[in-house]
């Protein structure tokens, strides 16, 4: 990651982040279970393994309250979002494209931002003038399961950009810097320059930073770029696209690598570099 002037702190990414997924995810219809024995089944298995973790490893009162103070601290920050999306979503993700034939999904993260600006299939995300970082042709085509062409397939990309920064989540970047909408041409098809993002760290100077010091981790992602792939008829796919021999693909604090996610950039004739990946997306349900 290049030296950046400003950084984003985890109070203003933990708020961003709280704001977005109250707006985004919790006035959807249906997004949890109004199942008593659903409810009372995952609480208290929970609750089991906490009390299961107290008992073999004789928790006590000083390290209880620890961890009470913590908790608290969380969501002061404004870290659920975070700290759910790190530790916890890669294996809900797992668990939710388990019966999937097409490309692989991973975690979504706390940083994805509904309505970006559409763009035609051939295109440039939105960057600033002279924006830093390797420019890159990122490229390919959606199909079905079947090889069926999707045409008018919708790409959601968004990205950090070469100091690790997200637009809407960090100081000083216009709104929709690295973020588009794309609409793949009529045999699915999409070309679009972007810049390759930088590894970066998740904001370590709040809660979860506390966490990762106390604990001995380390806080890095490794690069990569952000994708929701959706065409009608079909499941949506959520996916992270990284990148070969980069930094922190084998030890992701996130988890969220899998070796089907890892593209192999070479030199584009006219500078940069480009990549190819197709997108197969499973019918719907």
């Amino acid at each position: 990651m290049t030296d950046s002037t400003f950084k984003a702190t985890a109070a203003a990414s933990g708020a961003s982040a709280t704001e977005r997924f109250l707006t985004d995810k919790t006035a959807r219809p249906g997004g949890g279970t109004n199942n008593v024995v659903r409810v009372n089944t995952l609480a208290t298995e929970v609750l089991t393994a906490v009390h299961d973790v107290i008992r073999r490893r004789q928790v006590t009162y000083e390290e209880y309250n620890a961890l009470k103070s913590w908790l608290i601290a969380v969501g002061q920050d404004g870290e659920w979002p975070l700290f759910l999306d790190v530790w916890v979503e890669h294996v809900v993700e797992e668990v939710a494209a388990a019966d999937r034939n097409g490309s692989k999904g991973t975690i979504e993260g706390p940083y994805y931002a509904p309505g970006a600006p559409a763009l035609p299939a051939t295109s440039t995300l939105p960057m600033r003038d002279k924006e830093a970082g390797t420019p890159l042709l990122f490229q390919g085509q959606v199909t079905g399961v079947s090889g069926e062409s999707l045409g008018g397939a919708l790409l959601e990309m968004w990205q950090a950009d070469a100091d690790g920064l997200y637009a809407q989540f960090a100081p000083g970047i216009p709104e929709w810097n690295l973020r588009g909408s794309v609409v793949a041409d009529a045999e699915g098809r999409f070309a679009v320059t972007t810049i390759q993002p930088a590894p970066y760290q998740i904001p370590t100077d709040g809660s979860c930073g506390r966490l990762i010091t106390a604990a001995g981790w380390h806080a890095w992602r490794p690069a990569h770029l952000h994708l929701k792939v959706t065409a009608p008829g079909h499941e949506p796919l959520t996916t992270q696209l990284y990148f070969k021999g980069g930094d922190h693909i084998q030890d992701d604090v996130a988890c969220a690598v899998k070796p089907e996610l890892v593209l192999d950039p070479q030199s584009a004739p006219g500078g940069g570099n480009e990549v190819v990946y197709d997108f197969v997306l499973d019918p719907a349900s």
